[in-house]
């Protein structure tokens, strides 16, 4: 089932680098006692996403840090190496967690996977955008296939 606004995150891991080696990183030690916006993407360093998903929000963190943003956070199903390969080639550096769903299964818990096979990808998580305050889900965006609009910075910002 997918989750809905209203609905906690489930509990989940993601890997992140901490200090140049991979760390794990709770939902919980994410959200406890803040906003997040966080974003999905299909795959660390694909057109869309490089050029105009994780870009956008890089671009926009004071005016998310002026509407009471404490974490802007990306989530794909890569592993921890990727993500932060793509986090330095992005330079988002402490402005944007990097979080690293290498097995899918925080996607999986929340209900939004898709399936990349017909790219060669395998199982993956559809683009969205959420925003959580404390662990519970505000505002849910969830893409329609091939599209870019609802998950994009300037789309959560409205909403904001």
């Amino acid at each position: 089932m997918t989750i809905k606004v209203g609905d906690k995150l489930p509990e989940a891991t993601f890997k992140v680098m901490k200090e140049g080696k991979p760390a794990d990183m709770t939902v919980a030690e994410l959200t406890a006692g803040k906003k997040l916006a966080l974003f999905a993407v299909p795959g660390a360093f694909t057109p869309t996403c490089s050029a105009r998903h994780l870009p956008g929000y890089k671009e926009a963190v004071a005016d998310f840090r002026a509407k009471g943003v404490d974490t802007i956070a990306c989530v794909s199903v890569n592993d921890v190496f990727v993500m932060n390969a793509w986090g330095k080639d992005q330079q988002v550096g402490e402005d944007v967690v990097m979080l690293a769903d290498g097995n899918g299964a925080f996607a999986k818990a929340v209900g939004l996977t898709m399936d990349g096979s017909g790219f060669g990808m395998g199982s993956r998580s559809q683009r969205y955008s959420m925003v959580v305050e404390d662990g519970v889900v505000k505002q849910l965006n969830v893409e329609a296939p091939g599209e870019f609009k609802v998950s994009a910075a300037d789309y959560m910002l409205g909403q904001l």
